[in-house]
């Protein structure tokens, strides 16, 4: 998420600083391998997001801040911010090297004679051009209990404020033999638990052979990689969720029951602006029969607070959505115009009232969240362990294990049946029950 913290890591001596999406996160793994197999040494890369304007704002200031630290490093620039605006950050002095979204995933980008000592500072082709999407193969995410692995790339969707198909490209999909492969080789490295990520990953297999759907692939991951434990989908269109996964919601007890929506807004005339493909009354609905099916499946959501032409009228419609439809965690974005999208173009808000607006739907989602948890209270809830007292339930709520138990004979990846017994309007307390 573009206003979390940036996640580091090291390998060697060169450093990956991750912005933004899970999709981000698995392919900086990706990046990593690389680095490490060609002996890369010496370099600063910075994975990019371009979701919002402050997401950009971000990674600028912290590059700036890396070269004043490490005056001797070579900064490399890539991710969806380096794609879609390669010139800026070329001009950038502290920068020496921008390599494009479909370039960061080749091997060859990584040796360092092209990384450290290449003639050339920009290396980002036309990702409209790209076709396809490689299943590259990562053996296992360090310091990670849970795998994270790329099933699509890209999106045929124009929605009015979203930059990001100009840094990803049309929509491809990753031929489900090698996604299963991935799969399996992560469960034999120990992972209980894989989340199917990309950046539309609900317009899966539009363009393979047969036309097969993310209900398809994930009922074929299921049946044939039976030791895998947990399998979690990352945001989704709910629109777009097609019969296969509804049927995996209610039979399958292996697939998570929690799905992050991309709802944007509950206001049906903001949703038209933003050519979006829903109605409100389109997201109540699967709420509803998603939860019928599974009750015990929890949903998050993105919105955005003060998009244009947005009356008071409108932004309490997608207040009152929170509640309609139950969800228990609120992505909050105020709107930000990014240059060449057609809301740039529209009449904008205020920036006092789109900041008012979005702490308003933030504090709606604190409540949402605290009637989740205030629920949850007094259940054994099974709790996959991150470390020896962090760990997540099936609806991905935290949990912290107090009490001397959560110090012995507890490991990361464990997946122990926990009584939680408070919470912190966070996350919950508990003890491991017998």
């Amino acid at each position: 998420m573009s206003g979390d913290t940036p996640e580091r890591r090291k390998v060697n001596g060169t450093e990956i600083v991750t912005f933004g999406c899970r999709l981000n996160t698995y392919e900086s793994e990706v990046m990593k391998e690389h680095a490490e197999k060609a002996g890369l040494n010496g370099a600063i890369v910075f994975n990019t997001c371009a979701v919002t304007n402050e997401a950009v704002r971000q990674a600028r200031q912290a590059i700036r801040k890396a070269r004043r630290e490490n005056p001797e490093a070579r900064i490399i620039v890539t991710g969806c911010a380096a794609q879609i605006a390669p010139a800026d950050f070329a001009a950038m002095p502290e920068v020496d090297l921008v390599l494009g979204n479909d370039e960061k995933m080749k091997a060859a980008s990584w040796q360092p004679a092209l990384a450290l000592h290449a003639n050339e500072r920009v290396r980002v082709n036309d990702i409209m051009s790209v076709t396809e999407t490689a299943g590259h193969l990562v053996q296992g995410f360090e310091g990670r209990t849970r795998a994270f692995v790329q099933v699509q790339n890209g999106c045929d969707h124009r929605c009015t404020f979203c930059i990001i198909p100009y840094g990803r490209g049309n929509s491809r999909s990753v031929p489900a033999g090698e996604i299963v492969a991935q799969v399996r080789t992560l469960v034999e490295n120990g992972y209980r638990e894989v989340v199917l990520t990309g950046v539309d990953i609900t317009s899966y297999g539009g363009d393979l052979p047969g036309h097969p759907s993310l209900g398809n692939l994930a009922t074929r991951i299921l049946k044939l990689v039976p030791e895998l434990k947990r399998l979690r989908i990352s945001s989704i269109d709910s629109i777009e969720a097609d019969d296969a996964l509804m049927r995996l919601i209610a039979d399958e007890e292996r697939l998570m029951p929690h799905l992050h929506l991309s709802l944007q807004a509950g206001d049906n005339m903001i949703l038209k602006r933003m050519k979006r493909r829903h109605l409100r009354e389109d997201s109540i609905r699967f709420c509803e029969e998603a939860r019928r099916l599974r009750p015990d499946i929890v949903f998050g959501a993105d919105f955005i607070a003060g998009f244009p032409t947005e009356t008071e009228e409108m932004f309490e419609n997608t207040m009152r959505l929170a509640d309609e439809c139950g969800l228990t965690w609120l992505h909050v974005f105020p709107f930000s115009p990014r240059p060449g999208t057609p809301a740039a173009r529209m009449p904008q808000l205020d920036r006092g009232i789109i900041k008012a607006r979005a702490e308003r739907l933030r504090a709606k989602g604190t409540a949402r969240l605290a009637a989740h948890l205030d629920a949850g209270i007094g259940r054994i809830a099974p709790v996959l362990m991150e470390s020896e007292n962090l760990g997540r339930t099936n609806q991905f709520t935290p949990v912290r294990l107090i009490g001397a138990v959560g110090h012995t004979g507890v490991h990361a990846g464990d997946i122990l049946p926990v009584r939680l017994s408070a919470h912190d309007g966070q996350s919950f307390e508990g003890l491991a029950a017998a």
